[in-house]
């Protein structure tokens, strides 16, 4: 049930809708990582690797302190993460050209490798998933995700232009 306040639509829903809006999330989130999982425990990795291999896949040369800004976690977890990536061979670290003291992350042609491996299992879900839903749900649902993002981290979200997820 929605009503227009001041040309705004509002929504209004139960706390038992809320509820099983987020025990949906909870488990929609699980079914989005649980191919992963399975893959990543070929390498002993969790799902904090996967999250580095993303972001850097997302945009290579990234800074550490870049990284740190996205994934929001302390630098000596983020460091974990690198060493094991960069020891495997999946990840580089190139000393930055301007200044010395970045560090600039690159993924090798195995680290493209997995984390292609990795993206293809989570599209593949989300196609279904988006087929079954509809183009009207999955703009809904894109549009969601993207109010409950918190403001400071919209930065980092670039959404495709063409409207699709």
């Amino acid at each position: 049930m929605s009503s227009s306040v001041g040309g705004e639509a509002r929504l209004f829903l139960t706390d038992d809708q809320l509820r099983k809006g987020i025990e949906a999330m909870f488990f929609a989130y699980r079914g989005f990582t649980a191919d992963p999982d399975r893959i990543l425990t070929n390498y002993a990795y969790g799902r904090a690797h996967h999250r580095a291999i993303h972001f850097i896949k997302q945009a290579p040369g990234t800074s550490v302190n870049n990284l740190l800004s996205i994934l929001g976690v302390t630098k000596q977890s983020l460091n974990r993460v690198l060493r094991t990536l960069i020891e495997d061979g999946l990840v580089e670290s190139r000393v930055g050209t301007k200044d010395k003291r970045e560090r600039h992350l690159f993924l090798t042609d195995s680290g493209v490798t997995l984390e292609a491996e990795l993206s293809d299992a989570q599209r593949n879900r989300m196609r279904a998933a988006y087929r079954e839903a509809g183009p009207e749900a999955v703009a809904g649902f894109r549009q969601v995700l993207e109010a409950m993002m918190d403001p400071e981290l919209r930065r980092h979200y670039k959404p495709n232009k063409e409207g699709t997820s």
